[in-house]
Formats: structure tokens, sequence, C-alpha cells
């Protein structure tokens, strides 16, 4: 299965646990933890690199994961959430995506996936998302909406803005957003929406949410990615704050996507149009909107009601949809 059983055993777990410390433990040590022989630990160790893991092993020493893991913990992450809504939360070690997961679900509705990494993690227009083990966070979440794709018209724009709050709420000011569906730290991408749409689109569909945040990316995993790019990490030291916990901003990012969505239903993007306007990050500035061979460029003037962009041109003021529209400050 895409869900990978084999980097789940609780046995991996331990040692992950043990290891996420950033110290030196030996072999031994380890052996005695699992019940298990030398032999036994050093396959279990060998494991890790399949999940990109790297391990430091000095002899005499033991063996270490330089810098310690943050890892999430279904157990921390559900005692913060404060919805009343239930809600069903798997954490997985390794997935394909989160997005892939809940679609694959006969009912993905308020059914919450994180996972450490993803193998074929995806963003906007088919791009790669790059998913390194432990280092950023990837969230996909279940709704119900009636009305198909009419009624989830902004979406994207205010899951961004969930995104947004989330990290106010977190103690980190100043993300800004883009249209439609990126959130941006002084022009540098900090995390991303995907939303996958399932079953009637005139009546009520299943809308699967995708949430990717840098938290804290290694250089060499970030070779990959082809625009600048910012992480938590970054912001938090620069801010001179306390680092933000996965578990914390999984649990916060929970809360806020479940807000949002129980409200959006009755409220459509029209009640969230002017706090994002207000986090807009090219408002009054020339942009360019690539739409397959089509260019269009003119001066962001904001969002409408139901989350189009506006545009003033050299036809006037013109209004643009989501899609496969890029958007990029002009030159």
């Amino acid at each position: 299965t895409a869900e990978n059983n084999i980097l789940d055993s609780s046995s991996l777990r331990q040692i992950l646990d043990l290891l996420s410390d950033g110290q030196f433990h030996s072999g031994e040590e380890i052996g005695l933890l699992l019940g298990v022989s030398r032999a036994a630990v050093w396959k279990s160790l060998q494991k890790l690199e399949l999940l990109g893991v790297t391990l430091l092993s000095i002899k005499g020493r033991g063996y270490c994961i330089e810098g310690g893991l943050d890892l999430l913990d279904s157990k921390k992450i559900l005692s913060q959430i404060g919805s009343n809504l239930p809600l069903d939360l798997h954490v997985f070690a390794q997935i394909d995506s989160t997005n892939s997961y809940l679609m694959r679900q006969n009912d993905p509705v308020r059914q919450v996936c994180f996972a450490e990494s993803q193998t074929a993690g995806r963003g906007r227009r088919g791009r790669v998302w790059g998913s390194p083990f432990a280092q950023n966070l990837y969230c996909s979440i279940g709704w119900g909406f009636e009305g198909g794709v009419a009624a989830i018209e902004g979406l994207s724009l205010v899951v961004g803005l969930a995104v947004a709050r989330t990290l106010a709420f977190c103690g980190l000011e100043g993300a800004e957003l883009k249209w439609p569906n990126d959130v941006l730290y002084r022009n540098k991408k900090l995390a991303g929406v995907l939303i996958e749409v399932t079953g009637d689109p005139a009546g009520y569909c299943q809308v699967i949410i995708g949430v990717g945040v840098n938290v804290a990316m290694s250089a060499d995993h970030a070779v990959a990615i082809d625009q600048p790019w910012v992480d938590l990490r970054a912001i938090c030291n620069e801010k001179q704050i306390p680092q933000i916990s996965r578990n914390h901003l999984a649990s916060a990012l929970t809360n806020e996507l479940v807000r949002i969505l129980d409200d959006y239903d009755r409220k459509g993007f029209a009640a969230y149009s002017a706090e994002w306007q207000a986090l807009n990050a090219h408002v009054g500035q020339q942009i360019e909107l690539r739409n397959g061979n089509a260019i269009y460029s003119g001066e962001c003037v904001g969002v409408s009601d139901d989350g189009a962009l506006l545009v003033k041109t050299a036809l006037g003021e013109e209004r643009f949809h989501g899609g496969e529209i890029s958007l990029r400050r002009a030159s």
C-alpha cells in the first residue's frame, strides 16, 4: 500500500524517539530498549535511510541524528485540538501524499492526515512538492460542501488565510498572501495550498485541502525548489523568538482550518475578503498573469467577494479566477 507500514512499525518509532534528542546512543542501549540483538538494531537503523534520515555513527559512541528531530505525535496534536466536531486523525512516518491518502478514502470528510515525509508530494499545476523527513509540515483535511464547485469559489484563499492566522497565533506575524494559494514572508514562499474536489460538481462535493508549510528545511533538500523560499526556523531566528514546535503548529493549523471550513459553507468568501485583502502581497503592484501561452499584465487592485483577482489592465478592470493561472510581480 502507499502507507508504508514497515516504516510505521513500533520498533522504528522507538528508535526515532530515542535518537530525536540529537545525542549519541550506543547500539547496546538501542538493543536493550527494543529487546533485540545488535544485528537486529543495525537492520532497523538501515531503514532510517529509507526515510531520508541521516545517521551519524562514531565507533565507541554509537549513533546520533545531528540536530535531533521534532517528531509529530498524534497524542500531542489531539490534546491541543479544541474543536467539538469529531475528527479522525492519521499520522504516518511516510506516505505517497497526504492528499492522495484522503482521496482514496470512501468518506474523507473530517479526516485529517499528517505525514513526516511524502514520496510523491505535489503542489499546484502538477509541481513536485519536496517533502523531506520531519523537516516541514505536510497536512490534508477532508470536508464536504453542498452546492458543488460554485460553493467553494475562493476556498484556496481562505485556507491561505487560515495558515496566516495560525502563524500569528503561534507568535509569528508578517505573513502575506499571494493569490490564489501561497503564503509568503518578505516575498519568499513559506507555505502552499492544494485543493482537489471529488463528488458532484453541481451538488454535494467532497474537498481535499492540502497544506505544506516550510518549518526547518535543510539546504540540501531545497536545491530543487525553483523560487525564493523561507522556513519558520529562519524567521524565528531573525526575530529572535523561540522555534515553533511542529506538534503545536499541527494542532493550531487543524483548529484554524476546522473553524474556517465550518463557517465557509454559510458565509462564503465575502466574509473574509477584507481580511485577505489586508494581507495581499501584491496589492497596488504591477503584476503578470500567465494562463498557458496567454500573458496579462496590469496593476493588482485586490480580490472580489467571490475570490476573483481584480486587475487594472489597458482594457479596464478585469477579473481572473484560479484554475491554472500563475501570478508574479512584473519585472
